[in-house]
Parts: C-alpha cells; sequence; structure tokens
C-alpha cells in the first residue's frame, strides 16, 4: 500500500472516496472491508437477479400482485444482498486467507494483513449471516427453503477455484440464485420463467467474472489458482459472445415464459448491446479496463431492471 493508504488502511483495489474511509472510525474499517462496502458493485450484481426475479413476476399475466409486495419485496432483496455478500466475502477471505497474502491485489486485506483476526472475522460472518436469516425468515416456507439451499452452493464457491478451471461456474450458480428466489416469494413456488431467468443470470454472472478475473491472471498462474479468465486466455472474446448471447436469449425466453410485456424485451435489446461494447472494447492485458468493464454489468442490470418495470405497468394498464 502507500503512504495514504497504510493511513487509512483502505485495501489495495478500494475507491479511495468509498464513505467507509470518511464516515466510519479507524476501528471499523476493517470489518467494513471483509464486508467490501468500500466496493458496492458486488452487492449490487448480487441484487439484480432478484429484482429482476420480484419484476418478472410482476410481468406474469393472470396472477395478481398486490404492488406493495412489490416493492417491500425488492427493499427485503436489497437488505439481503448487502448482508449475505458481506457474509460471503468475509468467508471467503477466511477460505482464501492464505492465498490472499501471496497475490499483490489482496494482500492489503484485513484478514492477510493482520488488521482482523480469524475469530473477530468468523463473528463478523455470523452477524451478517443473522440479517440474512432474518430477511429470509419475511418470506413463505418454499422460499426460505429455497434460500437456505443456496448455503450449499456458498460453501464450495471458495474452493472450486483449486479444483476446476470454472470457479466463475460455481459464482454464477450462487450469485444468481436471486433469479429463483423472487419468484418464489412472491408465488411460493417455481416455473420455467424463473428457471430460464437463473440459467441466464449464471452465464452472465460467467462473463462478467472472467472479464474481472483477468486482472488476477498472472498471479493466479503463480500460486496455482483457476479461473475462466486463464482457462480461456486469447480465446476470451470468442468465448464471451458466445457466454453473453445465450445469456440473453435464455432472459428473452424467460420473460415470454412470464408473459412479460414489450418494454422487457426492449431492455434486453439495450442490455445486448451494452454486453457486446464490453466484448469490442475489452483489452485482457488491462486490468484497470477490465475493472471499469466489470463495473459496468451494473448498468446491465439496471436496463434489464426497468425494462421489466416498464413491462409490468404496460401489462397493468
Amino acid at each position: 500500500m502507500t503512504h495514504s493508504d497504510e493511513h487509512t488502511g483502505r485495501v489495495a483495489d478500494a475507491t479511495s472516496g468509498s464513505w467507509v474511509y470518511s464516515a466510519l472510525p479507524a476501528g471499523l474499517r476493517p470489518y467494513a472491508q471483509l464486508a467490501r462496502w468500500d466496493r458496492p458493485i458486488g452487492w449490487q450484481l448480487l441484487l439484480w437477479p432478484c429484482w429482476w426475479s420480484v419484476m418478472l413476476a410482476a410481468n406474469a399475466p393472470g396472477q395478481p400482485v398486490e404492488r406493495w409486495r412489490i416493492i417491500y419485496y425488492l427493499a427485503l432483496f436489497a437488505i439481503g444482498a448487502i448482508a449475505m455478500r458481506g457474509a460471503g466475502c468475509t468467508y471467503n477471505d477466511l477460505v482464501d486467507h492464505e492465498i490472499d497474502a501471496r497475490v499483490a491485489r489482496t494482500r492489503s486485506r484485513p484478514l492477510p494483513s493482520g488488521r482482523v483476526s480469524r475469530m473477530q472475522a468468523k463473528i463478523f460472518m455470523a452477524l451478517q449471516s443473522l440479517v440474512g436469516l432474518g430477511v429470509l425468515l419475511q418470506f413463505n416456507g418454499f422460499a426460505i427453503v429455497l434460500g437456505i439451499c443456496s448455503l450449499a452452493i456458498v460453501a464450495i464457491y471458495p474452493f472450486a477455484k483449486r479444483f476446476t478451471d470454472w470457479p466463475q461456474l460455481f459464482l454464477g450458480l450462487a450469485f444468481s440464485w436471486g433469479a429463483l428466489m423472487g419468484w418464489a416469494a412472491m408465488f411460493g413456488g417455481l416455473s420455467a420463467a424463473p428457471l430460464l431467468l437463473y440459467a441466464g443470470a449464471i452465464l452472465w454472472t460467467i462473463g462478467y467474472d472472467t472479464i474481472y478475473a483477468h486482472q488476477d491472471k498472472e498471479d493466479d498462474a503463480l500460486v496455482g489458482v483457476r479461473s475462466t479468465a486463464r482457462f480461456f486466455a486469447e480465446r476470451t472474446k470468442p468465448w464471451l459472445a458466445g457466454i453473453y448471447t445465450a445469456s440473453v436469449a435464455l432472459m428473452a425466453l424467460s420473460a415470454y415464459a412470464a408473459g412479460a410485456g414489450w418494454p422487457a424485451y426492449v431492455g434486453l435489446i439495450l442490455a445486448a448491446l451494452l454486453l457486446a461494447r464490453q466484448i469490442v472494447v475489452l483489452h485482457i492485458g488491462d486490468p484497470d479496463q477490465c475493472l471499469a468493464l466489470f463495473k459496468a454489468n451494473h448498468i446491465v442490470g439496471w436496463i434489464i431492471f426497468l425494462g421489466l418495470v416498464a413491462g409490468a405497468v404496460e401489462n397493468w394498464l
């Protein structure tokens, strides 16, 4: 870290302008860093499949949904996404403690830098998990069981980079679970629409996290960590083209299965154009650009969400 980073305790890949460094006392900053509160893009990307799923359910004709429930569930999923992403990152850091100490981008994190003990991290993880449990218990029984089932995938994910070239698939399975949860919370069951949305969201996650992983591929090679970035290598662009195309196609099928209004498809077309631009401009040897393109997927999430919102409104009119 630079001298200014040492003073603030900022980790190497965090945004210097984050509220974490201006609003929190120094003693709390390491915990905020464990939860990645200084990098909101993670919980935002975790949230989008949840919000898409809620609004996909709101698009379904013949299944009346109270408007207040839509707003209430959107708020619950926002709280849950922040809490569970924080708990997941804390768990991931506990598992990857030794690997993070050997990677330039991560060695300044609270655990490898010694600013938080393993016991303190475990207690903090438990507290965040309790918040997530509190959110989960607001839903129906089916959604509660479904949410608990996701923990198996979450537990496996940090180890995936050790045994497969596709750890991004396991991230997709975990990060996209909300595509099932929103629909389940609204209707107490599942159908083809949320399953197709889940599949599309998994592919979207593989795509954006492949771009993200290109930042670390040299260090990953040194420590023996596997990723789709290393596996695709110079073939990353054609792989991304196929993955993103399949992702948007599955989401379009999901919208069709749900009976979504036409604005939902406009949103998907605009999102597809943004994803195509990512592929065209991507330079896998430029870590700063890889990070910027990864973060740009928050805009993709917004566009798909707003299309589904407009589709629901169009159906209500």
